[in-house]
């Protein structure tokens, strides 16, 4: 009875070690995970894979080591823009992260990146890029869109094959829970901050600010956490 009391008690400590440790445990963390497949259906009926279709939904196709959550060890993973999931390697398999509160916050050592869930409120809510991180923050949201093959219209036209196009990226600054989409102009940037307006206009007068510029955008919300 003594043997089976510590046997129990040894594998109970075992388990909190490896927690603490910040291991990935052998315990179904990612039970609800899917299997990644990398088919598409094209409007002609033929099932297509990545490999038949020109570009890539990856800016990066090469799995990069990143802090997925608290208590998990460094997990190879890459961000899928075309079908907004993040991607994980496991068992050699290719394998989906689930969308929950523990894997909402996604950092790839290097380079050095993190990618959040967010829910905007729309129909972008899904994985951003973190830009800016603080009181107010920069989150850049990059789409990729599957463009089908065209048929040939004549004889004397060919078929344009299926292909990735990558869309301009859009950003969002979090303002108290909320959000500025693809903020366009100082006017509706003071429109936020009235408590700001003079040090803003200070600000835009010594900076000629292009809201669909990142650079200037990382300027504008680093200003506005100071």
């Amino acid at each position: 009875m003594k043997k089976i009391f510590f046997c129990i008690l040894f594998t109970a400590s075992c388990y909190t070690f490896a927690q603490d440790a910040g291991l990935v445990l052998s315990r179904g963390d990612f039970a609800d995970g899917s299997t990644f497949s990398n088919r598409i259906r094209s409007k002609t009926g033929k099932d297509l894979t990545y490999e038949d279709v020109t570009g890539s939904p990856y800016s990066n196709v090469n799995f990069l080591s990143a802090k997925i959550a608290d208590n998990y060890e460094k997990t190879p993973v890459r961000y899928n823009s075309y079908t907004d999931q993040i991607e994980f390697q496991r068992d050699n398999k290719v394998m989906i992260l689930p969308e929950e509160t523990q894997f909402s916050r996604i950092e790839i050592i290097s380079p050095k990146q993190t990618l959040v869930l967010l829910d905007t409120k729309d129909d972008l809510s899904g994985y951003f890029f973190e830009i800016v991180k603080g009181k107010y923050s920069l989150y850049k949201k990059q789409e990729t869109k599957f463009i089908d093959a065209e048929p040939a219209s004549n004889s004397y036209t060919s078929e344009k094959p299926a292909y990735f196009k990558q869309s301009d990226p859009i950003y969002y600054i979090s303002i108290n829970d909320a959000y500025i989409k693809s903020p366009k102009n100082q006017k509706e940037i003071l429109a936020q901050f009235p408590d700001k307006k003079e040090a803003l206009n200070s600000f835009f007068k010594e900076n000629k600010i292009k809201f669909n510029k990142e650079e200037d955008l990382k300027k504008l919300v680093n200003f506005l956490n100071q």
